[in-house]
């Protein structure tokens, strides 16, 4: 029967999970409304142009004013009064409009400079309203559109949906032109770690066995490429060797040195956040006892010890009493997250062996567990 403290622990892990929008990519960062999203929203969009510079609204945000030109959705009569829209810096030609109502019977306009390709691009983006697969199908042609702001929205698209819709779509995309893109070093680097998520997609349905080859040598020889310290999207790449090769992947990333002591612990990070997506998605190719041992080998890395050991309590993975417990006098010496992270898994353990874990670090170290098993009935 599980300890009476699992359920604060739980329920603390649970509210991190929820803080955190599902999206298809977990790897991409944080991306904004799609512009279609934004259409299909507001109670008017229009066409206009700048009456004037930028100055901050009553908010102390950015705002500059527009004259309407023309409605795309909505209408209403045309004024010569100018509306004032947020933006996100000056714009200087044409605009799109997009107006709000913000429940007090006014509009709230914002506005994005736009060429006629990109108003082309709102006019025909799918509806919202639409499957999700259908409407990527649409936007996979313009990953890596040659105007900026179109591809920006297209992997917007993509990184707004779930994960099964992104699947779903995965007859859109070009393997050769995914290939290329995760070997291009000058790609925005979390679109880069979208594509990678994307060929493993591809390369895990390619019957084609040559073609399907090629795609795992492209995502391999990304994982292996040199890198600065930082570099965003590289879990994005290890989630799509994952998502190609299950339990195979797996073996690759350990032998690519990713779990050793000696890796760098920013890959470390991105590893654990490719492990977090394939216990929540793969468990159809990765067992997800694969994917809670692969992250029980983290415990050793000073970098994401505490963040380990907390995943591994989501996982209610019981198995590592003794090699989390360890942690205390190790790596929780000296940081209280970990020590943290290791109160909690114990105190929510429901194997003796939890128990006695816990009381034997109590007989050395009362006040700092005391202390740790009340930070951990916290969220974090």
């Amino acid at each position: 029967m599980p300890s009476r403290f699992v359920l604060p622990l739980l329920a603390a892990i649970a509210l991190v999970v929820a803080a955190a929008p599902l999206q298809a990519c977990p790897f991409c960062g944080v991306v904004g409304q799609s512009l279609a999203q934004r259409r299909d929203e507001a109670a008017l969009v229009a066409i206009g142009e700048p009456s004037g510079a930028v100055a901050p609204d009553a908010a102390a945000l950015s705002s500059q004013l527009f004259l309407v030109r023309q409605f795309i959705r909505g209408g209403r009569e045309i004024a010569d009064e100018p509306v004032a829209a947020r933006v996100s810096g000056p714009v200087t030609g044409t605009a799109l409009l997009f107006a709000m109502p913000d429940g007090e019977g006014r509009e709230r306009w914002s506005a994005v400079a736009a060429n006629e390709a990109l108003l082309a691009h709102v006019v025909a983006a799918p509806p919202v309203s639409q499957p999700a697969a259908e409407r990527l199908r649409w936007f996979a042609a313009r990953l890596e559109h040659p105007e900026p702001a179109i591809a920006e929205d297209a992997f917007a698209e993509f990184g707004l949906a779930p994960y099964a819709a992104v699947r779903d779509a995965a007859d859109a995309f070009d393997a050769d032109r995914l290939r290329s893109w995760v070997a291009e070093p000058g790609i925005d680097q979390r679109r880069r770690g979208f594509y990678g998520l994307a060929l493993g997609i591809v390369a895990a349905r390619d019957a084609d066995l040559a073609s399907r080859r090629s795609s795992l040598d492209a995502l391999e020889a990304a994982v292996a490429a040199p890198a600065s310290d930082f570099r965003a999207g590289f879990d994005g790449l290890m989630a799509g060797v994952l998502v190609a090769s299950g339990k195979q992947g797996l073996d690759y990333l350990d032998k690519r040195g990713l779990f050793a002591a000696t890796a760098r612990p920013a890959d470390q990070k991105h590893l654990l956040a490719a492990l977090r997506f394939a216990w929540e998605e793969l468990d159809d190719t990765l067992p997800r006892p694969h994917t809670a041992a692969a992250t029980a080998r983290l415990l050793a890395s000073p970098v994401v010890a505490a963040d380990a050991t907390v995943d591994l309590a989501r996982y209610q993975a019981w198995d590592h009493a003794d090699a989390v417990a360890a942690l205390w006098e190790s790596l929780g010496a000296d940081d209280p997250l970990v020590r943290r992270a290791v109160a909690g898994y114990l105190m929510a353990c429901p194997r003796p062996e939890a128990q006695r874990q816990l009381e034997r670090i109590r007989a050395r170290d009362p006040e700092r567990l005391d202390a740790a098993i009340r930070a951990a009935s916290l969220p974090r």
